[in-house]
């Protein structure tokens, strides 16, 4: 096989930008425009809305409360110059967050990405809630967070104070993924918490880890984390390849 003929092959399984092909030094115009067009597409990506219509129904569906919070940054261009506000709860919303001891708390979060939460988060909630209460876990309301981080779950659960807390939130969109959701896990969270003390499950969409099989893999983790009694480094996701369910 020829080496274009074996390049041409290996598109055929992935969406990176391999074998591309050339114009003298630069890439063909096709290519060019495509890579452009692509980055405009992530651009806008970022500054998308969460809707949180979908969230929601989710967990109205599963008999769970909703509540709506935002972090300090007051719009999209504050949150995305200064990442340290979108860490902080605003004040006001800590006050009416609802208590939740001990509960497993849902952080659904707009992040890099709120197309990709809007898509999957209601997906992933419906699966995982009946996973964790099957274990004997006590599901708390689901908080729906604008202009966020991820660390600001740590302050959302440390006002509620949850025994553990997932949070949904959009990944950083790329030049081929524009759909993507990730899950950060904490034990007792509480402000000032590091990303070593969470375990996190990524790439959660239609090209990737489908919700179904992420839930599941929440699940097993929470399991674990709770018998180990803390997420982060010392939790090893050693979840048997067989448990996660058939595509």
């Amino acid at each position: 096989m020829t080496a274009p003929a074996r390049w041409a092959t290996l598109r055929r399984f992935t969406t990176a930008r391999v074998a591309l092909g050339r114009a003298g030094h630069a890439l063909p115009t096709a290519a060019h425009l495509d890579f452009q067009e692509a980055h405009a597409l992530a651009r806008d990506a970022v500054h998308a809305a969460l809707d949180p219509a979908p969230v929601a129904a989710a967990a109205a569906a599963l008999d769970l409360a909703v509540v709506a919070v935002a972090s300090e940054a007051p719009d999209r261009r504050a949150y995305l110059l200064r990442p340290d506000l979108g860490r902080r709860l605003r004040a006001a919303d800590a006050q009416r967050l609802p208590a939740a001891p001990g509960a497993f708390v849902f952080v659904v979060a707009d992040g890099l990405c709120a197309t990709g939460v809007s898509d999957h988060a209601p997906a992933l909630l419906r699966a995982a809630v009946p996973l964790l209460r099957a274990a004997g876990m006590s599901v708390g309301p689901v908080v729906i967070a604008s202009q966020a981080r991820v660390a600001l779950g740590d302050a959302i659960g440390e006002a509620m104070g949850a025994g553990m807390l997932a949070m949904l939130i959009g990944e950083r969109p790329g030049l081929t993924a524009l759909d993507s959701l990730g899950v950060y896990l904490t034990a007792a969270p509480r402000r000032g918490r590091t990303d070593a003390e969470r375990n996190c499950i990524s790439n959660i969409r239609p090209a990737g880890l489908q919700p179904a099989a992420a839930a599941v893999k929440l699940a097993w983790l929470a399991g674990a984390a709770r018998r180990l009694g803390e997420t982060g480094v010392r939790l090893k996701d050693e979840q048997p390849a067989t448990a996660l369910p058939a595509p």
